[in-house]
Parts: structure tokens; C-alpha cells; sequence
């Protein structure tokens, strides 16, 4: 990568802000811009779930307009430039593969996770970090957050040894929530219902899948073969309103079978 073509991108942030910049670049502060960073991030997401990489490419450029957009505010207002900002995160990985940068010695992924938390430990101080599992992002998706807190547990040992535990703990679940269904209160429901979520994300861990991405794709699936029924149902002059549970079984059925 040429260096001038960060420092260009950087430039035109700077002139969208200025004297004679666009108007509604300089109206936006942190707070306008958050949405559209958590917008840009899961375009991101959808664009690496079609893999095609010239969307990709188009879609890491707008997340990486957010990246250079936060920092120019940042330094007008004095507080770090997009150079400090690389170079924090060049410092900070190097910092944390010792292996790789320094004498250190790890020989699986496992030992490279547990020794990353150490070094993040030592890094943010114990004072302000009192639990493994603190520091996770106030708005990450609950999905997100489940797999996250379970695998930072796990790189410490507190985790179930076999897929088939976890499956047991699954049958567990399933039965609490039937009980909590079956005494109506709706509490009970919510919480087991939470519980049931929890383990099905941590099935998808140990199994390597991430529970969000997964979840995403089976959301897909479910709307392509739902228009199937609703094309099918209009070429026989028919809407979905028109038709009944058993019609529109027949033709999910169908559906999954084409699409």
C-alpha cells in the first residue's frame, strides 16, 4: 500500500470538513456518525456472507471512511490524528505476538488465546480489570456477547470437555423450559428461554461456527423460500392471506428442495 493513499483519503476528509467543505460533513459529531459505523460494519458482514470481493472491497472502504471520518474529528479537536491511531494498533499487535515478534514459544491457537489475555491484562492494569470477562462492548449483539464471554472462559479451563456435555446441558434446557411454560409465568419463560439461546451458542462455539453469522444465513434461507410461496401462491392467482397452513407447507417443502 502506497502511503499516499491513506494520506489522500485523510485529506478529503479534512477538506468535506472545512471552511468550504460539504455542510452536512461538518454537522456531524460522534454521536450522528454511530449509527452509520454500526451500519457500514454489518454491510461489511453481508458482503463477505455473498463473497463476491468487489463488494467487499467497496464495503471496507466505506468502514474505513468511518475510521478516518472519527479520527479527523478527533483531531480537531486535539486529541489524536489517524496516525496516532495506526500507529496504537501496530504497537498493540506486535505487543501481543511475542511469538511471532519477541523470544516467546506458543504452538497452538489455544496458547496464543490464553497468553492474549494475559498481555491484555497486564496492559489495562489489574485495577482496571477486575474479571476476565469484563470489557465487552456495551451494544454488542447479545449472539455476539454469549460467544464471547464463554470463549474468554474457556481459554482459562471453565468449559464442558466434549461437544456431547454440551449437547446433555442442550436436553437440560429443553425440559427447564417446558416446566417454566407449563407454570405460566412469564419470568421463568424469559429466563429459560435465555438459558436455551446461551447453550445453543455455545454448541456453535465448540463446533467453530459463529452463532451470529449462522443465524444470519438461516434468516436468508427462511425469506427466499418464503417469497417461493408467495410467488407460487400469486402465479395461481392467490395471496398469502388466500391460502392455509397446509397449502403453504406443501409448498415450503417444495421450497427447500429449489431454493
Amino acid at each position: 500500500m502506497k502511503e499516499a493513499d491513506i494520506k489522500k483519503l485523510v485529506e478529503l476528509v479534512a477538506r468535506l470538513r472545512g471552511p468550504h467543505g460539504c455542510p452536512w460533513d461538518k454537522e456531524q459529531t460522534r454521536e450522528t456518525l454511530k449509527p452509520m459505523l454500526v451500519e457500514e460494519a454489518y454491510e461489511v458482514l453481508d458482503a463477505l456472507d455473498d463473497g463476491d470481493p468487489q463488494p467487499l472491497k467497496e464495503e471496507l472502504g466505506d468502514l474505513l471512511f468511518q475510521v478516518v471520518f472519527h479520527s479527523q474529528i478527533a483531531a480537531e479537536r486535539g486529541e489524536f490524528t489517524l496516525a496516532d491511531v495506526i500507529d496504537r494498533i501496530y504497537e498493540k499487535m506486535v505487543r501481543r505476538h511475542p511469538h511471532v515478534f519477541g523470544e516467546a514459544e506458543y504452538k497452538t491457537s489455544a496458547d496464543v488465546l490464553r497468553n492474549w489475555e494475559d498481555i491484555k491484562a497486564a496492559e489495562k492494569g489489574s485495577a482496571r480489570k477486575a474479571s476476565l470477562l469484563d470489557g465487552s462492548p456495551k451494544f454488542l449483539p447479545p449472539l455476539n456477547e454469549a460467544y464471547q464471554l464463554t470463549a474468554k472462559a474457556a481459554r482459562v479451563g471453565f468449559d464442558w470437555s466434549h461437544i456431547e456435555e454440551v449437547f446433555d446441558k442442550l436436553q437440560e434446557e429443553i425440559g427447564e423450559a417446558r416446566t417454566a411454560i407449563q407454570s405460566n409465568d412469564s419470568g421463568k419463560i424469559r429466563d429459560e428461554i435465555g438459558d436455551l439461546l446461551f447453550v445453543v451458542v455455545n454448541i456453535a462455539r465448540f463446533l467453530n461456527v459463529d452463532a451470529e453469522s449462522a443465524l444470519r444465513r438461516t434468516n436468508q434461507k427462511f425469506i427466499r423460500r418464503f417469497h417461493y410461496i408467495e410467488e407460487k401462491l400469486k402465479a395461481q392467482g392467490k395471496s398469502i392471506n388466500e391460502s392455509n397452513l397446509a397449502e403453504m407447507d406443501a409448498l415450503w417443502q417444495e421450497a427447500k428442495t429449489k431454493v
